[in-house]
């Protein structure tokens, strides 16, 4: 029988993880579709119920708002106790993400450094065996500098745009002010290095690499389930 994995995922996040989210006062919510799957079944059981709630991003605000929740923005809060989010790739060995395709990765980052648990939801097409294997890179980078930047990256090596859209004459920038940029890196042999040397061109405010940023990772099944995958062998 075939299953939906983004469901199976956000149904997962909800059975093992319901103790740490009650336990929580301050709840931290990603940005993307499983996210937005995941939010919606922990609002369904009632776990969210007088928690304050942070946003990632204008997009997780508006959605927290529909379901009758009164977000707050990340700058209001120092600490967070539970985060909850998607990926764009997964390299399960290290627990190591790439994220930043909805352009919401500086705010997403911002929550998962400020949180003392972070779980990410995925389905099982999400896992690759080295990051950058499917997708580009996003990076948000200050206006000012882009040319820079761009320069920078090609002396690296890497092929890189600002990210375009559809509905917009001009690069797609963040909800933070940033212009989202996608960089071709091809898979990633030190994800952590790479991360540390993309921010030390000036003028790039944040990479779409987390590193050491996940405690488990929901992994959704095609096939129906799904398994958690903790960086810490030993869970809870």
């Amino acid at each position: 029988m075939a299953c939906n994995g983004k469901v199976e995922a956000a149904k997962g996040l909800v059975e093992e993880f319901s103790d740490y989210i009650r336990e929580a006062s301050i709840v931290g919510v990603g940005t993307g579709s499983t996210t937005a799957l995941a939010l919606r079944e922990a609002a369904r059981r009632g776990l969210l119920e007088g928690k304050i709630l942070v946003a990632s991003s204008i997009s997780t605000a508006l959605m927290l708002a529909d379901l009758g929740f009164k977000p707050v923005m990340p700058h209001v809060v120092s600490r967070i106790d539970f985060y909850f989010d998607g990926a764009d790739e997964v390299v399960l060995d290290g627990l190591y993400l790439l994220k930043g395709r909805g352009g919401a990765l500086l705010g997403e980052k911002i929550l998962a450094h400020s949180s003392t648990m972070r779980v990410y939801v995925v389905d099982d097409s999400k896992i690759v065996p080295r990051l950058g294997s499917r997708r580009a890179l996003p990076l948000e980078v200050t206006p000012w500098a882009l040319a820079h930047v761009l320069s920078e990256l090609g002396k690296l090596g890497y092929s890189a745009a600002p990210r375009v859209s559809g509905g917009k004459d001009s690069p797609v920038t963040s909800d933070w002010g940033g212009i989202v940029v996608d960089v071709e890196t091809g898979p990633i042999e030190d994800p952590a290095a790479l991360d540390c040397k993309l921010k030390s061109i000036p003028g790039v405010v944040e990479t779409g690499i987390f590193a050491g940023l996940a405690d488990a990772v929901v992994v959704g099944s095609a096939s129906c389930g799904y398994e958690v995958v903790w960086r810490d062998k030993g869970g809870r």
